[in-house]
C-alpha cells in the first residue's frame, strides 16, 4: 500500500509563500497522476492542482497564476509552490494519487495545515 506524507504547512502572512511537499513510498512515475486537494472548515474538499506522469498540469481557477505543482521522480516527491497567498487559501492540504486515468484519487495523506493570516 503506497503511503503519502505531506509536509511544509504553517502560518504565513497574506502575500507570503509556502512550499508543500508530498513524499510517496512508491514510485510516482508509476501513477497516472498526483494531486493536491484542500479542505477548509465547513467546505467540501476540492482539487487545487494536479500533475500527470507526462507532466500535464491543471489548476483550480482560484489559484491559477499563484500556485505551481511540480514533481521530482527521482525523489518520489510532488511539490506545491504557493505564492501570493490569501486568507481564503487557509485549509488543510492533502496529497493523493490516481493509479490510472479511470481511477479516482486514493491513498490520501494525513494533510498539512496552511493558515494565511496577519
Amino acid at each position: 500500500q503506497v503511503q503519502l506524507v505531506e509536509s511544509g504547512g504553517g502560518l504565513v502572512q497574506p502575500g507570503g509563500s509556502l512550499r508543500l511537499s508530498c513524499a510517496s513510498s512508491g514510485r510516482i512515475s508509476d501513477f497516472y497522476a498526483m494531486g493536491w486537494h484542500r479542505q477548509a472548515p465547513g467546505n467540501q474538499r476540492e482539487l487545487v492542482a494536479a500533475i500527470t506522469s507526462g507532466g500535464a498540469t491543471e489548476y483550480t481557477n482560484s489559484v491559477k497564476g499563484r500556485f505551481t505543482i511540480s514533481r521530482d521522480n527521482a525523489k518520489n516527491t510532488v511539490y506545491l509552490q504557493m505564492d501570493s497567498l490569501k486568507p481564503q487559501d487557509t485549509a488543510v492540504y492533502y496529497c493523493a494519487l490516481r493509479y490510472f486515468q479511470v481511477s479516482g484519487y486514493q491513498n490520501w495523506g494525513q494533510g498539512t495545515q496552511v493558515t494565511v493570516s496577519s
